[in-house]
């Protein structure tokens, strides 16, 4: 009769013993892309004070552009991407392949943050709209806007 309770309780540990032997062969981690971080982009209040800094990868291309940060895995908290578009017009995201989970910030040509998304879905193909005309998109880690309280209607500055 004990034997039928002991059985429950032996086919955990017996799970986790196996699993912890050294000779298991494991799966490597995801190796993905690792960005040129070669500009830094500056969040600047209203009094012209920078609030925050990150070192951006930049997508000034259609190719770079299309790519962004798909296939990225992992991306310190003072990175993230700049887009540079060659005109102003809406814009709109997706996060297709895109395995972070990002804030996205439009900024108009006049260099003003017109839209945050923050803490965007990981591989969704949902759009993530600009919802207004812009010039340039910053993508970083999901949470550096609210950490470092970058608000719309602010501005940024960018150095390549």
């Amino acid at each position: 009769m004990m034997t039928r309770y002991l059985y429950p309780l032996l086919f955990p540990v017996f799970f986790l013993i196996s699993a912890c032997n050294e000779n298991d062969e494991r799966m490597p981690a995801e190796e993905g892309r690792i960005p040129d971080y070669s500009a830094t982009v500056h969040f600047i209040a209203e009094k012209a004070d920078t609030v925050s800094s990150i070192q951006a990868a930049v997508a000034d291309t259609d190719a770079s552009r299309a790519t962004g940060l798909m296939d990225v895995f992992e991306m310190p908290m003072d990175r993230g991407m700049l887009f540079i578009f060659p005109d102003e017009k809406p814009r709109s995201f997706w996060m297709a392949n895109t395995p972070l989970a990002l804030d996205i910030i439009f900024v108009s040509e006049e260099m003003e943050i017109v839209r945050i998304h923050r803490n965007t879905l990981p591989y969704s193909e949902r759009n993530v709209s600009s919802g207004a005309t812009a010039m340039y998109a910053v993508e970083t880690n999901a949470g550096y806007t609210r950490r470092n309280d970058i608000k719309e209607g602010m501005s940024i500055a960018y150095e390549l």
